[in-house]
């Protein structure tokens, strides 16, 4: 028995929901099918389980990465994070505003109550939600006819909401794409976002015994910088700014990363004066961790930087940089290690890939789709939001504000 629905949404996470609330709330018979056995995976972990549900700068287009900077504008204007706050609000789910803008439900696991909220929206405009329920084929003639695990069901609409490949652990596979492409939609290449980045073993040896460590610092990739926090792993780097700038890398760039944010172009000379018997690690050590300065003086020793750290004012012996004397080394050389250390430029090996990415960058060319509606130009009836579209966010909020929106506009146009 084939069933009909206005329209049928493929993927029951937070563009998917988001898009069938909004057309249920419209009189729409909305059918929405999840692979998982429950919905809302993504939302659950997200936050710490405390769900950064939004951030209050997501209406700026400009924090979000596509192969069409300006796509996302439409959606984003047309439901803000004001618009989403205030459904928080309506449900009474207590909310507050971190760093950065990022806005996040308060509790541990509160991330749940914004699930419940979802799917109270959901029943109140009688959408039908089907977990557990894979995807076997999709074709049409004159409809949408999706067939699954749990039956075959038709309509005019089709809403493809699966999201990307990121967090392969929580289902996350490349239907989306499967579907786009059947219907000769085109499709950007995709990569991880939001990822850890790894490194090969001459960056290593110096990163050894890191792990764990943690600086403010300002990563930058290309034109993008970010200015927070790094941290050190057992296989490269990661942390919120080097998250931010691995959306923008690509394979075999380099990324640039200042250390010591905080401190003037020639802080060093300036120590030496002050302090000149203190060591250049000492110095070092009162603007990053000390474990880093010890090894981003060792690193200098082996040869890692250049810059004739080990030259002297003539009237000390030379040693190594990491125990010599800051005022025995001569100004100039002062200068280039304090460039160093905020020019510093680091080529990844890769990324930890879509196990670690929060995001997958690329995805439905936005060319394809209409900007106000997020329908498929040449496919009337098939829409694709969320993730699997080439718009990706920042960190923080703005992937989520992303699905709200591109869901919110699907579900205005079925």
């Amino acid at each position: 028995m084939t069933t009909h629905y206005d329209c049928i949404v493929v993927g029951g996470g937070a563009a998917g929901l988001f898009c069938a609330l909004t057309a249920g709330a419209r009189g729409k018979r909305v059918l929405v099918l999840e692979r998982n056995a429950e919905v809302g995976a993504k939302i659950l972990i997200s936050g710490g389980g405390r769900c950064n549900f939004t951030n209050v700068n997501a209406g700026d287009a400009s924090r979000f990465i596509s192969a069409n900077p300006h796509f996302a504008r439409s959606a984003l204007a047309r439901f803000t994070p004001t618009d989403f706050v205030a459904l928080i609000e309506k449900h009474r789910i207590a909310s507050y505003e971190k760093t950065l803008g990022q806005l996040f439900c308060e509790g541990a696991g509160s991330a749940k109550k914004v699930v419940r909220m979802l799917l109270d929206e959901c029943a109140t405009g009688d959408v039908e939600i089907k977990a557990g329920c894979a995807l076997q084929s999709v074709s049409r003639s004159e409809l949408f006819r999706v067939e699954t695990t749990q039956g075959v069901f038709e309509a005019p609409a089709l809403v493809v909401a699966s999201g990307g490949l990121s967090i392969p652990k929580l289902g996350a596979n490349d239907i989306a794409y499967r579907i786009a492409k059947q219907f000769n939609v085109p499709i950007i290449p995709t990569r991880p976002g939001l990822v850890p980045l790894t490194f090969g073993e001459d960056d290593l040896a110096w990163m050894h015994g890191l792990s764990g460590v943690s600086t403010p610092v300002i990563a930058r990739c290309g034109a993008a910088a970010f200015r927070e926090a790094a941290l050190f792993t057992h296989r490269g780097l990661s942390g919120p700014a080097i998250l931010q700038a691995s959306s923008y890398w690509r394979e075999g760039e380099a990324i640039e990363i200042d250390w010591a944010p905080e401190a003037a172009a020639d802080f060093l000379a300036a120590r030496k004066r002050a302090r000149p018997k203190a060591q250049l690690k000492t110095v070092l050590a009162d603007l990053v961790p000390e474990r880093l300065a010890a090894a981003l003086t060792h690193a200098w020793t082996a040869g890692v930087l250049a810059g004739g750290v080990g030259e002297t004012d003539g009237k000390s012996p030379a040693r190594t940089p990491a125990v010599q004397e800051i005022g025995a080394i001569k100004d100039q050389a002062l200068l280039e290690v304090a460039r160093q250390l905020k020019t510093w430029r680091i080529t990844p090996r890769g990324t930890e890939g879509y196990a670690k990415a929060e995001v997958t960058v690329g995805g439905v060319d936005v060319n394809a789709l209409s900007q106000q509606t997020m329908q498929a130009r040449a496919v009337p009836g098939l829409f694709f939001i969320g993730e699997c579209v080439d718009v990706t966010g920042w960190l923080g909020g703005y992937n989520f504000q992303w699905a709200w929106a591109s869901g919110a506009a699907a579900g205005r146009a079925l």
